[in-house]
């Protein structure tokens, strides 16, 4: 690490700068310094690319750059599942960017193709959960490091609630309770958007019972060969969603063009339905967005005695294993997740953090769901474990769902699908 180098800094944020590679508009934080020595250019791709997500990308950015002054960080964003399409043409035509974010699924695609760098050297790793370094360990390699522990609630509208006299809904049969009162009242119950609602929820209640049996890995070894169908424990979660679509507690046809954490908030916030599925790092948006009503983020009501949060580790960091820059992008993924690093972004996420002793969102809004991630009534939505790439397999159950198609045929299609990627039986 070179010392001793000062630079003047510039920063500038173009929230509709063209994405290189042909592959659209996002997002680009660019950081120009002047050295004596020409600094090396390591470039940065995400997901985030929301004003408040980027200010705090930036300021980490510029943290780095004080300290590194040798190193120079461009950040490039775009939005939603086109960042993933986006991420894997990248790779696949060798212009990968030296650091960038990445979920379970594209994890498995990139590291079957040896594109992914190991962290496993990272010294920052000892300060990971023991949950978390479990999930993160791969024969022995390490290629992405969370930054936070993402978690997916049910919002509710205490207002809409409390004008109605109903109360927030423990359990699956009070939550069925209430949707049908309000859907007697002319009211849309559930606002749900077409990615990650229903998925979740059907995760959840699926995966409930072995995680609390703690026969995961056994059950995901089982999944990964192809030995069981994965709608033995999908099915029941998937069933919950299709009766939710069926009586109408969601509107199918306005879900299916619905995008998560977009047009939802904007629903939501309009204050016409008590219940919108969506996760807890949006939180702070909809309170940005200033409704004219109280909410809050619960678990989900999906249990018959009770209820579960759904948790994921989060806004991933990986290495390209082509980097021109590897031991610079090592450096930066190492400040990036220092204690102090992460619960900044941590808590600007409404998130909860992936480190030892770390602390929760300060988002009074979401206090609920940790009180129940604590209590260990958790599943986690993609695990490491499960060789499967179940984000992308149970987004494209529940728009079927959504789309009018039976729930016996979307189980079987979802079967045969995990046969193919897990192996033959």
């Amino acid at each position: 690490m070179k010392k001793g180098i000062k630079s003047g800094l510039f920063i500038t944020v173009a929230l509709s700068a063209a994405l290189i590679s042909g592959c659209g508009a996002g997002n680009r934080v660019v950081n120009y310094g002047k050295a004596q020595e020409e600094p090396v250019m390591i470039t940065f791709f995400g997901n985030k690319y929301e004003t408040e997500n980027v200010i705090v990308i930036e300021e980490i950015i510029t943290g780095f750059m004080k300290e590194n002054p040798d190193v120079r960080v461009s950040y490039e964003s775009l939005k939603g599942t086109e960042y993933y399409d986006a991420l894997c043409r990248r790779m696949a035509a060798g212009k990968g960017d030296d650091i960038f974010m990445v979920n379970h699924d594209t994890v498995l695609e990139l590291r079957d193709k040896g594109q992914l760098a190991d962290l496993s050297g990272v010294s920052t790793l000892s300060n990971y959960t023991d949950i978390m370094l479990s999930q993160m360990g791969d024969d022995g390699k390490i290629y992405w490091l969370p930054t936070t522990v993402s978690v997916f609630g049910l919002y509710c509208n205490m207002d809409l609630l409390k004008e109605h006299k109903q109360k927030i809904p423990e359990n699956l049969g009070e939550w069925e309770d209430t949707c049908g009162y309000f859907l007697s009242q002319g009211m849309t119950p559930v606002i749900a958007n077409n990615d990650i609602s229903l998925k979740t929820l059907a995760i959840g209640r699926g995966f409930y019972d072995v995680y609390q049996e703690k026969r995961q890995m056994e059950v995901f070894e089982r999944l990964n060969r192809g030995q069981e169908p994965i709608s033995r424990y999908l099915g029941p979660g998937f069933s919950l969603a299709e009766e939710l679509i069926t009586r109408g507690y969601v509107d199918a046809g306005k879900s299916l063009t619905t995008m998560k954490t977009s047009d939802d908030l904007e629903e939501f916030v309009r204050g016409e339905s008590p219940f919108m599925l969506t996760g807890a790092w949006a939180a702070g948006r909809v309170k940005g967005m200033e409704p004219d009503f109280k909410f809050q983020v619960v678990p989900y009501p999906v249990l018959d005695e009770g209820n579960l949060v759904v948790i994921n580790a989060d806004t991933r960091l990986s290495i390209n294993a082509d980097s021109e820059y590897p031991e610079a992008a090592a450096r930066f993924v190492e400040y990036f997740t220092r204690p102090e690093n992460i619960q900044k972004f941590a808590d600007q996420q409404s998130s909860l953090s992936p480190l030892k002793n770390g602390a929760p969102s300060s988002v009074k809004e979401i206090e609920p769901l940790i009180s129940c991630y604590q209590e260990g009534r958790t599943v986690i939505g993609t695990d490491g474990f499960l060789e499967l790439p179940i984000w992308n397999l149970t987004a494209e159950v529940s728009r079927k769902l959504l789309s009018g198609e039976p729930l016996e045929a979307v189980m079987d299609w979802m079967d045969k699908q995990g046969i193919t990627e897990g192996g033959t039986p």
